[in-house]
């Protein structure tokens, strides 16, 4: 009796927190179907927040030669009707560009990471909400965490 009560109490916390991670997602649009995906990076709780920021590397891996390659669009943040939370859409990209210096021809191309390059994408840390980002279905979306020094320094005046 024991091992029942036992597989069936798993199975309903299985379900729930299934159910959880569904209903987390709730307040935001389903993506664009066959246009754009729904990218979710959940932080880590820190002990003082504010001396962090998350930044949001947005592009796309893509062959390119021996030049500086990047993609150029604008990342705008949307509210969640009804909800109040922020979520972020990358919209209208172009390019790629490059710069258009002779490669040797030894050099042979290569597939490398291609970042979007554009404002917005410095975001205060929150682990309180999932940061929500939707993006073109080929893109990805890598993000890394800065921390500020605890310390500060005095300007002078000149």
């Amino acid at each position: 009796m024991n091992k029942y009560l036992f597989s069936l109490s798993f199975i309903f916390l299985l379900n729930t927190t299934c159910y959880a991670d569904s209903d987390r997602m709730k307040p935001y649009p389903a993506p664009e179907l066959g246009i754009s995906k729904r990218m979710v990076i959940n932080l880590p709780l820190l002990a003082d927040e504010d001396t962090h920021k998350l930044e949001l590397i947005i592009g796309k891996t893509i062959k390119v030669d021996c030049n500086h390659h990047w993609l150029g669009g604008q990342l705008t943040e949307e509210v969640a009707k009804g909800w109040g939370y922020t979520y972020f859409i990358l919209k209208s990209v172009q390019g790629p560009a490059s710069t258009l210096m002779a490669c040797p021809p030894e050099m042979k191309e290569q597939t490398a990471f291609v970042q979007v390059r554009g404002d917005g994408n410095l975001l205060r840390y929150n682990s309180k909400l999932p940061i929500v980002v939707y993006v073109p279905i080929d893109f990805e979306v890598h993000y890394k965490i800065w921390a500020a020094s605890k310390e500060s320094e005095l300007a002078k005046e000149e």
